[in-house]
């Protein structure tokens, strides 16, 4: 069952230039950067009431966040929605013919579970399901 917003992802060009904005204008706590290697991703994470706002930087040419910025630019990636179950979910959307990015779930940050539903089944928004212990 979807229980919440889990985060909003943000893909930018370079971590520091933007970290201040969130950090030192928007006051929100930073809580560190993380590096995602299978995602190919370093990640700042930014605490908001029960969710994280994630800037995502590519770690290389090939990671798909430098794909989005080279076709979109800095912007806006994804949202993220937790599960209690993301078997669960992820059996019940593919049982609904849902077009998945990620038919089995892998490692995410903050050590959770995450799968991706292809924007062409979430009226093109690239959606992520997450479990995690938060």
């Amino acid at each position: 069952m979807i229980e919440k917003i889990n985060h909003i992802a943000i893909a930018v060009n370079d971590l520091e230039s933007h970290i201040p904005f969130y950090r030192d204008i928007l006051h929100l706590p930073f809580d560190g950067i993380e590096e995602v290697p299978e995602q190919k991703v370093r990640v700042a994470l930014f605490k908001i009431g029960s969710m994280h706002i994630e800037l995502l930087e590519p770690l290389s040419e090939d990671s798909p966040i430098s794909k989005f910025l080279n076709k979109n630019g800095p912007g806006l990636h994804h949202i993220a929605f937790q599960t209690d179950s993301i078997q669960n979910e992820l059996k019940r959307l593919s049982d609904l013919n849902i077009r998945l990015i990620d038919p089995v779930p892998r490692e995410g940050a903050r050590q959770s579970k995450i799968a991706f539903i292809h924007p062409a089944s979430s009226g093109g928004i690239l959606t992520e399901l997450c479990q995690s212990d938060e």
